[in-house]
């Protein structure tokens, strides 16, 4: 079994909660979604993103609205539904309880090292 595909499928998991906090800030368009989580090191390319956008807005969880772009067309801009909203406060108490497991299971073999 090769780490980087454990790694991958690790970030992968967490996208959704992720993209949803980035959104939960303030509206967003997906380009700078993608910079955010570039920036946090879950590295992710259009192709990954909006699919997961699409899913999202599918489920009732997001929104957009256009708006006007001074550089080229119009932009779709991502904002949470109340439903959204009210989702990733279960999934981020989730990964509170999944974070502390882990935290608890590693334990020694963090004090190993």
């Amino acid at each position: 079994m090769k780490l980087e595909n454990t790694k991958a499928q690790m970030r992968k998991g967490i996208l959704e909660l992720c993209v949803l906090s980035i959104i939960s800030e303030k509206e967003a368009y997906p380009s700078d979604i993608i910079k955010q989580l570039k920036a946090s090191k879950l590295i992710v390319v259009e192709g990954t993103l909006y699919p997961l956008l699409s899913r999202l807005k599918n489920s009732a969880l997001l929104q957009y609205t256009w708006k006007e772009s001074k550089t080229g067309p119009p932009r779709k801009y991502y904002s949470l539904t109340d439903t959204g909203t009210e989702f990733l406060h279960g999934l981020v108490e989730t990964w509170d309880e999944l974070n502390h497991a882990v935290n608890q299971s590693t334990k020694k073999i963090k004090t190993k090292a």
